[in-house]
């Protein structure tokens, strides 16, 4: 994994002790909250209902057990002895004391690790595949194309006040695990006729309160020009994004209102002038950065077979385990979605034993998850059956990879101040309603996904079945959303009707997985079977 150069720590360090005066001001009060707001944002310092937040850049999902430490050194010592793992392969940490906040950015930045670009209207963390490097479906490991465009999109002049946040995901498989085409700009790594790595781009994708899929802008980029190209968007973006309406500001918007195709041009015309600059990297530092993600040294001579007689080991073998690329290894993913447990949530004491098993067993590496899961990326197989003792002792185990409790939440009305509703209970009471595994396992991939929110921050427009929060009247109410994904086949979801209270809502999922077991045919996941069946047939069951 990437390494900090001096140019990054000092970057970084710098930047700690700027936040640190900035803090001091304000608690002396030579700062007022407007004056520090912005300040704060820059640093991932948000203000929510009970306390102040830190979310904490994970670039592209990537940690190391050095790093894990860290974050759970910080959970026990400045919030409540847990983290929060983020939809944007991040971490936050809820109840964070102002003051304390320089001293945490300062021990992040002894491990490599910062807040900054997690907040307001700049580039955010890059997201990837968090099987990269791993996966045998991908024709280039995706993350040093990300650590590029962090290092290009790190306090970049012309793009830290943008007209609203942005985000990319780059990712290198047909399987799309990134949600790519949700983003801002979605980069996907390809070959050309002619053999050669280039990227195909996708723009104005996003959710939120106006949802939208990226369509496809151009279908080959060289490797070598994509600098350039990402350079060319934003640049457009910033041109003419609307800044006097936040509800209109992201770039989805301008794209659907040029149109792809004027869009397409604009930004052909700024490529054209952006090659004249020289902007991207020279050669020698693509071949530096890429040095950081060389496969670890692998035993070629691994036992592919793993002893399956343990029936609990079993499940979660089928269930959590993914291929490799390398014979007699496999990628192993640690559900943080626990019976009746918080989603994304993890306490600080599974947090080292995460790290600790990375550190043995997983060439010192981790993954951050957009499900709000943890991966281990290079696990031999022979050793899964330890590392799911251990897992299983310390309630990590569950075997429920893509079925219905594993669901992604936002924090919601619990802790976020532009929450309508509640979403971790109801995540919570769902995981209790379909606790037996033998259901969720004939339900089969079912992604369920929970805003508190129109903002989305739980990918409700992206779920097979998502959930919004509304406030009606004073009360706290759920809209039921059916047909979405995030993956390849990208869809955005609709809202079946009227709203349903808590409990409500949860006999109506009931009902329409009850439908969708009775109307699927062989081999359909619930997506499938709703985009044949319609959503009529479910609306008729749910309502009547």
């Amino acid at each position: 994994m990437y390494q900090y150069d001096q140019y990054d720590q000092k970057m970084v360090d710098t930047r700690v002790e700027e936040f640190r005066d900035q803090v001091k001001r304000r608690l002396a009060g030579d700062l007022t909250e407007d004056q520090f707001k912005p300040l704060r944002l820059m640093n991932g310092l948000y203000l929510q209902l009970h306390a102040y937040m830190l979310r904490v850049a994970v670039p592209y999902g990537t940690l190391s057990s050095k790093q894990m430490r860290m974050l759970a050194h910080i959970a026990r010592k400045y919030d409540r002895d847990y983290g929060h793992f983020t939809t944007r392969q991040n971490i936050q940490y809820n109840w964070i004391k102002l003051e304390d906040a320089p001293d945490i950015l300062a021990d992040l930045a002894s491990v490599e690790m910062h807040a900054i670009q997690t907040s307001g209207n700049c580039i955010r963390n890059i997201s990837s595949d968090q099987f990269a490097g791993a996966t045998a479906d991908e024709i280039a490991d995706p993350r040093p194309w990300a650590e590029i465009l962090r290092q290009w999109s790190s306090f970049h002049p012309e793009f830290s006040y943008l007209p609203r946040k942005f985000k990319f995901a780059v990712i290198a498989s047909d399987t799309d695990r990134a949600a790519m085409r949700l983003h801002d700009i979605g980069i996907q790594l390809v070959h050309n006729d002619a053999g050669e790595l280039g990227a195909k781009f996708f723009v104005g994708g996003g959710m939120g309160r106006t949802p939208m899929i990226a369509p496809e802008i151009r279908d080959f980029v060289p490797a070598d020009e994509l600098i350039s190209y990402a350079e060319a968007c934003l640049r457009v973006y910033n041109r003419y994004g609307r800044r006097d309406n936040k509800y209109k500001a992201r770039i989805k918007i301008l794209v659907h209102e040029l149109g792809q195709e004027e869009y397409t041009r604009q930004v052909e015309e700024e490529f054209a002038h952006m090659k004249q600059l020289g902007l991207n990297p020279p050669v020698e530092e693509l071949a530096r950065i890429t040095q950081y993600f060389q496969d670890p040294p692998f035993d070629k001579q691994a036992s592919v077979d793993i002893d399956l007689s343990d029936p609990d080991f079993a499940l979660w073998v089928d269930q959590n385990i993914s291929a490799h690329k390398q014979p007699g290894y496999a990628i192993a993913t640690i559900s943080l979605k626990p019976r009746g447990g918080i989603p994304g949530d993890a306490s600080s004491a599974q947090i080292d034993l995460m790290a600790d098993l990375a550190e043995q067993y997983s060439f010192d590496e981790l993954r951050v998850t957009h499900s709000q899961n943890i991966v281990l990326p290079h696990v031999k197989k022979s050793d899964l059956y330890a590392i799911w003792q251990r897992l299983d002792e310390a309630g990590l185990a569950p075997a429920n990879l893509d079925l219905i409790t594993d669901s992604i939440a936002c924090p919601g009305l619990d802790y976020c101040s532009l929450a309508n509703a509640r979403s971790i209970p109801l995540a919570q009471k769902i995981s209790e309603r379909f606790a037996d595994l033998g259901r969720q396992r004939e339900l089969g991939e079912l992604k369920l996904k929970i805003s508190g929110c129109i903002n989305a921050c739980g990918h409700h427009h992206a779920g097979h079945i998502g959930i919004l929060g509304v406030d009606r009247k004073g009360t706290e109410n759920y809209q039921l959303l059916l047909g979405g994904s995030g993956a390849e086949d990208a869809s955005l979801a609709k809202i079946t009707g009227p709203g349903f209270t808590e409990d409500g809502v949860i006999d109506a999922i009931e009902t329409v997985t009850d439908l969708y077991l009775e109307q699927r045919e062989e081999g359909e996941r619930f997506i499938d079977t709703y985009r044949r069946v319609g959503m009529a047939r479910f609306k008729e069951a749910i309502y009547g």
